[in-house]
């Protein structure tokens, strides 16, 4: 049986409550993620996705003059916009229960737990990555099975 401890990014790049906004995507671009767990004093209090970011900029009660934006960014805490407690699954939790929570919830990613601790992520990235293994081993198995019949 395949686990999510068998597909997750271990070891996730984090966020902390009270950094800004601006730290948050700075994050996201240079790793190219869409979602950053949020922790504090070495515990999960959230998750921050690049759309919550986007709705917190977006806000019908933000002012939208262009040097405001840079003020805000540096300004707003991750913790207004971030999901807080959210959803986690554990490394052994079973692949097919993960993903059935993420297309149930309509979740991009959920966070690895472990004893308490933040382990990894598991996203719609690492499954495709999974399923392409999947599909090669498939297509070789078959290519394989041809050569000896023919």
């Amino acid at each position: 049986m395949v686990r999510v401890r068998d597909v997750m990014t271990p070891n996730p790049v984090t966020i902390g409550p009270h950094q800004s906004i601006a730290s948050a995507l700075a994050r996201m671009r240079r790793g190219h993620f869409r979602r950053l767990p949020v922790v504090e004093r070495g515990k999960l209090v959230g998750i921050v996705t690049d759309r919550d970011l986007r709705l917190a900029m977006n806000s019908p009660y933000v002012l939208r003059e262009g040097w405001y934006d840079t003020y805000l960014m540096e300004h707003i805490e991750v913790r207004s916009c971030m999901t807080p407690n959210p959803v986690t699954v554990s490394p052994d939790t079973p692949l097919v229960e993960a993903v059935r929570l993420m297309v149930t919830h309509k979740f991009g990613g959920l966070p690895v737990l472990e004893d308490g601790q933040l382990v990894g992520i598991i996203t719609e990235t690492d499954l495709m990555r999974y399923l392409i293994q999947l599909l090669e081993s498939q297509e070789a198995t078959t290519t394989e099975s041809v050569a000896v019949v023919g």
